[in-house]
């Protein structure tokens, strides 16, 4: 009895207690983090349950026979729900309506317009497919609608198509167009157009072809240059979550979905970046001036027009210039050398003293002015 009751009375030993208080603090963490998720279940059902009841029930507008979507569904693209934010003259709501294709476009919207958002997805060639070439080529407006969306048939054989990537399946390359065409239509729908792209350099390089600079708008140049990214090269899934709240390229990539937000990011910041953005000249400088009114308006001349057809006919009579040539160019019988620095007076002297020395008949003054002349040599 007296040892039973002594082991009744042994404390628990500290790394027990230690053990104890350590599942305590578990089980509170973990009955924490349910509740949070279980309240953000909620909390999407019932955004979902609003805008379900919200929206009308009108059927999505399909997408045209050449557009290829590829990438996350629209529902998981949207991570902020649509509010009534504006930012710098824009639309957060809209743009974000823009990049996931929810708004429906008016004829006037969907022509091409000043600016042109380029966007292409590649496929591996070459060894282990560690080269990449043009698959997929986008280009969208101002308002997001797709101007072009084609798959391209590269000239060397696919090794890798980069599926989880680029979105393209062999099965794509049944309906592709030649590289050379595509080529072409792009290079037509972008003359004289403002090109807008992130990292553009490398799409035209793809494409084998090459855009004025002052004509071009690189998102990723123009968020550093800007101090709107604090990376030198931001990439731009990063950048659009950052300034529309929207989550990009989470799977397979789409080459429109990028294009079309390229160009929410450019009309984001577009009133600061187009400041300091060096423009082409127009072509009316270019254009060759008349020669008789040095490019002046006919209707502001104080010439009479009727003299002016009189003269027509006539042949004016050459003037003479001295020293020949043509009139506005110089014959160089009146060109003067002088010495910098020197004074008028001292130019004169040099004149005199050069001509003084000038002796035709050198030769009579050696050895006292002989015919002949003569030659003395001093030995000593």
């Amino acid at each position: 009895m007296g040892l039973k009751d002594q082991s009744c009375k042994i404390s628990p030993s500290a790394n027990w207690l230690a053990l104890q208080k350590t599942n305590k603090i578990t089980s509170e963490r973990l009955a924490l983090d349910r509740a949070f998720a279980a309240r953000k279940r909620r909390k999407l059902d019932n955004a979902s349950e609003h805008r379900a009841s919200t929206e009308p029930d009108t059927p999505r507008p399909s997408m045209d026979t050449q557009s290829y979507p590829r990438g996350a569904p629209a529902g998981e693209v949207l991570t902020i729900l649509d509010g009534p934010e504006v930012k710098n003259g824009e639309s957060l709501a809209q743009l974000r309506r823009m990049v996931i294709d929810e708004v429906e476009h008016t004829a006037p919207q969907k022509q091409p317009g000043k600016y042109l958002a380029l966007d292409c997805e590649m496929v591996g060639v070459g060894h282990e497919g560690s080269e990449s070439v043009l698959a997929r080529v986008s280009l969208v407006n101002y308002q997001g609608h797709t101007i072009l969306d084609a798959i391209v048939r590269p000239r060397e054989r696919v090794v890798d198509y980069r599926t989880e990537f680029s979105g393209i399946r062999p099965s794509d390359m049944v309906a592709a167009r030649p590289f050379e065409e595509v080529q072409r239509e792009v290079a037509d729908l972008l003359k004289d157009r403002i090109l807008v792209g992130h990292a553009v350099h490398n799409d035209l390089k793809a494409l084998l072809l090459s855009h004025p600079r002052p004509q071009t708008r690189d998102t990723q140049i123009l968020a550093h240059k800007h101090q709107v990214s604090r990376g030198r090269r931001p990439a731009l899934r990063h950048l659009v979550k950052q300034e529309l709240g929207l989550t990009i390229q989470g799977g397979e990539h789409s080459s429109v979905t990028d294009a079309r937000a390229t160009m929410a990011l450019f009309r984001l910041h577009r009133k600061t970046w187009e400041k300091n953005a060096r423009h082409m000249p127009s072509s009316s400088i270019s254009k060759k001036r008349p020669r008789g009114d040095g490019g002046a308006d006919p209707s502001q001349s104080t010439v009479d027009p009727s003299s002016r057809m009189k003269d027509k006919g006539k042949a004016k009579p050459k003037e003479v210039f001295p020293g020949g040539g043509r009139r506005g160019v110089s014959s160089g019988l009146s060109i003067v050398l002088k010495r910098s620095g020197a004074s008028k007076g001292s130019q004169e002297r040099d004149q005199v003293k050069s001509k003084s020395k000038i002796n035709e008949k050198w030769w009579k003054d050696l050895g006292g002015g002989g015919s002949k002349g003569s030659l003395r040599l001093k030995v000593g």
